[in-house]
């Protein structure tokens, strides 16, 4: 009979086959095993080779403060060109705050040139002259911010803006304004001078 029909027959190459599987997955494990015991021996040779000392210590530490030494430097100069650039910017900004002022009051300086030229004014002249210009004046101060504190008759008294020169007896609410003496003004909300007022007596 041939080995076909020979169950027999390929056993051995079946035990052959198996053998030779178990072997090479041994030569795996025992090659792994060798990579690993190389890989700490080469990290065990290079701290050997390399070793931590107070003077390799001393020179990090000193590098780390020259580092540390510059970023403060850096950031030292960065503040101070930022503060000296605020100023700067203070400064023009004063600078043309007070020039735009100026230039508001310059149709007002016209009007008094123009109004001074006229020699035959008439009175009723000289007054209409005297209220446009006021008017350009007044114009040219709330451009500016600067409001007038004039406040109207029976206007509830207000220490923050008005001062009070005299109490007399008036028909109406205590504590009120009664007539206003000199027109207080404000400049940008802030009080730059209160208004001169009367007031009523309280009851």
């Amino acid at each position: 009979m041939s080995d076909q029909n020979n169950p027999q027959a390929n056993q051995p190459a079946d035990n052959a086959a198996t053998a030779s599987g178990t072997t090479t997955g041994a030569d795996l494990a025992a090659g792994m095993a060798a990579d690993l015991h190389a890989a700490a021996n080469a990290t065990e040779t290079s701290a050997e080779a390399a070793p931590v000392t107070i003077e390799s210590l001393q020179a990090e530490l000193a590098a780390a403060q020259d580092e540390l030494k510059d970023t403060f430097l850096r950031a030292k100069a960065d503040v101070e060109n930022a503060r000296r650039r605020a100023d700067e910017d203070v400064q023009k900004a004063r600078k043309f705050a007070v020039e735009g002022f100026a230039e508001s009051l310059l149709p007002v300086i016209d009007s008094f040139d123009a109004a001074l030229s006229i020699e035959t004014a008439t009175i009723e002249q000289m007054r209409e002259g005297i209220e446009a210009t006021n008017k350009q004046l007044v114009s040219a101060l709330e451009r500016n911010k600067v409001i007038a504190i004039a406040p109207a008759p029976g206007t509830k008294f207000d220490p923050h803006q008005h001062q009070a020169i005299s109490v007399v007896p008036a028909q109406q609410e205590p504590n009120t304004v009664v007539n206003v003496l000199q027109k207080g003004y404000l400049i940008a909300e802030r009080v730059m001078r209160p208004a001169l007022v009367t007031v009523t007596a309280p009851k």
